[in-house]
């Protein structure tokens, strides 16, 4: 299995770069995962409501340049479908048992993603109605899909 973790915006935290690293090197052993970080859209604070769809849209086209037409993309949003991680893995479980061998997750910039990105996604997963910096949900994500994994394999992992 192929797994994508596209996000906007370079990751530059020192301690979540090292937490992301460690949990890509796990996830090695289950799938080969591929981190790709597309530039954000530089914008000043004070954004009008057509210059935030506009910064939204330039970023979704980096996105959405970086998938493929035979990738299932899950994109994380505040209103997407809350699971569990057992859920989690039954999900991608499923993809994989479906001949969906490549998935994409998709986190978006600090404004959110783009409606063309919305389009393209086949499923909306959200980790809380809070809103988190998009660097920290990257660290989460990895950790939840190398859950997954674990979860799968019948391999231990703490609860």
């Amino acid at each position: 299995m192929k797994i994508q973790i596209i996000t906007v915006g370079k990751l530059k935290e020192k301690y979540l770069k090292q937490g992301i690293a460690e949990y890509t090197k796990r996830l090695g052993a289950y799938c080969n995962i591929e981190e790709i970080e597309v530039p954000d859209e530089k914008a000043p604070e004070n954004l009008s409501e057509a210059d935030m769809l506009i910064v939204k849209q330039k970023e979704g086209e980096r996105i959405l340049s970086k998938i493929a037409p035979d990738t299932h993309v899950i994109t994380l949003e505040i209103n997407g479908k809350q699971l569990t991680s057992e859920q989690l893995a039954k999900e991608i479980d499923k993809l994989a048992t479906y001949g969906k061998s490549k998935i994409a997750f998709v986190i978006g910039g600090s404004l959110g993603l783009s409606d063309e990105v919305l389009k393209r996604s086949d499923f909306g997963l959200s980790f809380s109605k809070m809103t988190f910096p998009h660097q920290l949900m990257k660290l989460v994500l990895v950790e939840q899909v190398y859950r997954s994994f674990r979860i799968n394999r019948g391999e231990p992992y703490h609860k």
